[in-house]
């Protein structure tokens, strides 16, 4: 059985004869046989009965009975071997070496991989003296060779340290950790190690104070050292190395002391303990379970942080914000990513997002860029997450506690509002009209890029916008291709083909799905050209009600606009009604309101340069629209009147007497009356808009 199903797999081959199977027998019958067999059963010994808690699966092997390719087969199914010699044969030492054991274990095993092997000194009981001096040898020349134990099968001695050493060189083998010839730790662990210990020095400040130590040693073992206890360890690092202990805090190179004195004393448990719990596997590489935590994102939803995962990443910009400047350097963003294995930060990142002439990333950028990871790809935002830390240092269980999956989207147009404070925009359009330079200046730069995020107001609530700029040349072959929260269909108000590439793209793609859908006039401060389409941009979007186009410059931008956008993505219910009025006024931000018709700007309706080709529809819709808006006018001054009148009413009663008293109750009676018709009004007008 192998170790990854829980258990492990011991084989012992040996010389004939010097008491192999009595090892066996002496373990599980707790005494010594008076009858031994040429090679024991294969056992099991259950997890509870051993330190370690894992099933331990051993078997015998026969010079005499079997062969040495049966002996190969059983190499290759092995988490560990035990090669057992007798302490009073030095021909048995010499043949474990030099003419069979260790080069038939090593030939058994896939080329580059090398299996943990325990040499066992038996009969132990028969001489006075150790074998260890002829064994070192052995053991400098085989890296393999995890440690040597010396037993007796009679005594019974050393025989439950032998089986709990072979567990050990599974779960916890010293190779991957640390050289013996050169007697210091191995590059990787070295890695590993100062990963940990940039991850554990939460001030950046390059040493671990009393606080982070017992923050770090209760995280990796369940307890904080008592200060004695912190006080030996740092005498100890003090006595051995030079430069260990700076300011009464542990340094880098006094954390790696610590651990090569744990390995040289065979304690190497210890500094596994510590890499599992910061992810590492037996290669000292981070697993997938660590950096990829299991996620289900239904069909539908979006992903975005939540505020676990927004106090993490502030908490980790302020620890790498050395000057206090509020902004990142690109030194400072260098060593904040110095825990990853690569630099996530590149190019494409500082185009992304709002960042100042000199490069320097604000709080607010550096989180714009960490919602585009998460709502993108939520698995390489985990991912880095992994690399920082994450579910060390917050104490849960993964990433995905940072992670919020939003609701459906089906549901939130069911529900007719949305909790999602993230939305994606596609923004489409013929070349040369002006996309990459509407993603500029919604960041304020020059610099170009294929994604653009930002926050937006919308609704006194602060949104992340993220515009996406489709490539001319892409053709949109499957739903999915399409899909966003909304659509920014963008023309140029100079170029005469132009709206026809914006309204072929809505007819094939937008017109019958529920994407709501914003066209934007590009250029709108040059001289406008006659769209050499069927109809004038205006009379499409009335034809298939939607907003009518917003008139964009690059040279006088807004932030209106992109607040519209993300108002548009955040009420997707009133786009599918296909009941939408917008305001001309640009002091506020985009408003919708159920009505019959859509009521179009004055400058798009009526410009004397367009040219109307269904009047009688446009004075009909017109006169509806007037009928609409004075009855709504009226209904508010009568209100506005009732309000007066009350406050009126309600003053002067209280400072007049007497025949007075009668003239003020009189026009509260008015006001009420008033009152009154004014909702029997408003009744009646709401149940005459539901029947048109």
């Amino acid at each position: 059985m192998l170790l990854n199903a829980c258990t492990f797999f011991s084989l012992l081959p040996l010389v004939a004869k010097v008491g192999k199977t009595s090892l066996i027998m002496s373990l599980v019958g707790e005494e010594f046989p008076n009858e031994v067999p040429a090679r024991a059963e294969e056992i099991t010994i259950p997890a509870d009965v051993t330190p370690e808690k894992v099933p331990t699966h051993i078997v015998d092997y026969s010079e005499t009975e079997q062969t040495d390719e049966v002996l190969r087969q059983e190499i290759v199914k092995a988490n560990v071997v035990c090669v057992v010699y007798d302490v009073t044969q030095e021909e048995t030492i010499d043949k474990v070496s030099s003419t069979k054991w260790i080069p038939l274990v090593n030939g058994g095993v896939e080329k580059g991989s090398k299996i943990p092997i325990i040499l066992v000194g038996n009969k132990s009981d028969l001489r006075t003296g150790s074998s260890m001096e002829n064994i070192l040898p052995i053991m400098n020349q085989f890296s393999e060779i995890e440690t040597c134990v010396e037993c007796s099968a009679r005594n019974l001695k050393n025989i439950s340290e032998l089986f709990y050493y072979a567990q050990k060189a599974v779960l916890h083998p010293t190779a991957p950790l640390y050289d013996p010839e050169d007697k210091q730790l191995k590059p990787l662990c070295v890695r590993a190690l100062s990963r940990i210990f940039s991850i554990s020095d939460q001030d950046n400040d390059r040493v671990l104070s009393d606080a982070e130590l017992n923050c770090f040693q209760k995280s990796c073992f369940g307890n904080p050292l008592a200060p004695q206890a912190l006080e030996d360890v740092k005498t100890v690092v003090w006595k051995n190395t030079s430069d260990g202990i700076l300011d009464n805090g542990l340094t880098l190179n006094g954390f790696l002391f610590l651990n090569t004195l744990f390995i040289q004393r065979g304690r190497h448990e210890t500094t596994w303990t510590i890499l599992r719990r910061f992810g590492y596997d037996d290669t000292l590489e981070l697993t997938d379970d660590y950096l990829y935590p299991q996620l289900r994102v239904p069909l539908g939803c979006s992903t975005e942080l939540n505020h676990l995962g927004h106090q993490f990443l502030q908490k980790v910009f302020d620890k790498y914000d050395e000057d206090r400047d509020h902004a990142l350097s690109p030194a400072e963003l260098k060593n904040l990513f110095s825990v990853f294995p690569y630099m996530p930060w590149g190019a494409e990142a500082y185009s992304s997002v709002p960042t100042s002439e000199l490069n320097h990333v604000s709080l607010h950028a550096f989180i714009c860029q960490w919602t585009l990871w998460a709502y993108l790809d939520v698995q390489r935002c985990m991912e880095y997450l992994g690399y920082l830390g994450y579910p060390i240092l917050t104490d849960q269980e993964s990433q995905t506690t940072a992670i919020t999956v939003s609701r459906e989207k089906a549901l939130d147009l069911e529900k007719g509002q949305t909790q999602r404070s993230v939305f994606l925009c596609k923004v489409i359009g013929p070349r040369g009209t002006g996309k990459s330079a509407f993603l500029q200046a919604f960041l304020g730069q020059t610099r170009p890029s294929l994604y653009a995020v930002n926050t937006v107001q919308v609704a006194n609530q602060e949104k992340y916008l993220i515009l996406f700029e489709v490539d001319v040349e892409t053709e949109f072959l499957k739903a999915s291709d399409a899909a966003c929260d909304v659509a920014c269909l963008m023309y140029d108000f100079t170029d005469p083909n132009s709206f026809s590439y914006c309204a072929s793209i809505y007819k094939q793609h937008f017109m019958n799905s529920s994407i709501p859908c914003v066209l934007v006039c590009c250029k709108a401060d040059e001289v406008e050209v006659p769209q050499q389409y069927g109809m004038n941009p205006a009379e499409f979007c009335y034809k298939h009600r939607l907003p009518v186009p917003i008139r964009h410059s690059s040279l006088r931008p807004t932030a209106q606009i992109y607040s519209k956008l993300a108002w548009a993505a955040m009420y997707p219910y009133v786009h599918k009604q296909r009941k939408i009025m917008y305001t001309t006024d640009t002091s506020f931000p985009l408003l919708w309101f159920p009505c019959r018709f859509p009521i179009l700007e004055p400058s798009a309706a009526l410009s004397p340069r367009k040219k109307c080709t269904k009047p009688a529809l446009n004075f009909a819709g017109l006169v509806a629209r007037a009928c609409d808006t004075s009855v709504k006018i009226l209904l508010f001054l009568m209100f506005k009147l009732c309000m007066k009148l009350t406050i009126f009413c309600v003053c002067s009663h209280r400072h007049l007497n007497g025949s007075d008293m009668s003239s003020t109750s009189f026009w509260l009676r008015v006001t009420l009356g008033a009152a009154m018709v004014t909702v029997l009004g408003f009744a009646l007008y709401r149940a005459f808009a539901r029947s048109k």
